[in-house]
């Protein structure tokens, strides 16, 4: 009788130690996942601007507002507060190539407050990241 008890609470500490590693681990691959795909929509977006901009007759406006218009349908919420940067005459062999810069800034929502249930003074996730993607295409003729 002594003996089962024993085992039911190994098996009691056992979980207790599993369960909060698990759960870390598995907001990590969410949050992870999720900034993978915030940066893949940032690269797309540069690309669009990249298309745009190769154009003789578009404007940085039209860049920038190209490239704000995909983030938002890549549904992502800071579209409006991200740096949109045109450069036009980058050397690119004989010719010239347009290069857009996107920056956005990225925050790690869930990643924070799971850190914090296994140590208090964790700082993992906490602040803001700022993502960068770049697009370089030959200018036309």
């Amino acid at each position: 009788m002594k003996r089962i008890r024993n085992q039911k609470g190994a098996a009691l500490l056992e979980t207790a130690v599993t369960i909060p590693l698990v759960l870390a681990v598995c907001v990590a691959i969410f949050e992870f996942g999720r900034a993978y795909q915030t940066w893949q929509v940032l690269t797309n977006a540069a690309r669009e601007g990249a298309r745009v901009s190769i154009l003789a007759e578009t404007s940085d406006a039209q860049v920038t507002s190209a490239v704000r218009a995909y983030m938002q349908s890549g549904q992502l919420p800071q579209y409006a507060t991200a740096g949109v940067s045109v450069e036009r005459t980058v050397p690119f062999g004989s010719n010239t190539a347009s290069r857009i810069t996107v920056t956005y800034p990225f925050n790690f929502t869930v990643l924070n407050p799971v850190m914090k249930l296994l140590n208090s003074g964790a700082t993992a996730g906490k602040g803001t990241t700022t993502m960068t993607s770049t697009a370089l295409m030959r200018n036309e003729s």
